[in-house]
């Protein structure tokens, strides 16, 4: 494989948050940072949602809430679903995320 060096998940990860509090562009996120590109840190997320991270993820986190009591499945009805709405996904505000 030619070109750079992949940058760990757990690096870019850490860009995400970066950008959504500062609010800067994510051409513009610092390489300095050490977080990779901008440009990386936005793709990521669409290659773990096509490798089924998400889904996982969001399970694993379920049945962690769930086993101490801290969510049951009223709370958020489209969990047996997997869908959120596009308002909910619009109402989240970055301080809501960091």
């Amino acid at each position: 494989m030619a070109g750079r060096p992949r940058v760990p998940d757990r690096q870019a990860l850490g860009g995400i948050p970066f950008v959504l509090h500062t609010g800067i562009q994510w051409e513009c996120l610092p390489q300095e940072l050490g977080f990779g590109s901008g440009t990386t840190c936005w793709r990521r997320p669409a290659a773990w949602y096509e490798a089924g991270v998400r889904e996982k993820l969001r399970l694993v986190l379920l049945r962690k809430l769930r086993s101490a009591k801290q969510l049951q499945h009223d709370d958020v009805p489209a969990l047996g679903t997997g869908a959120v709405a596009g308002s909910d996904v619009r109402d989240l505000r970055a301080s809501q995320i960091v």
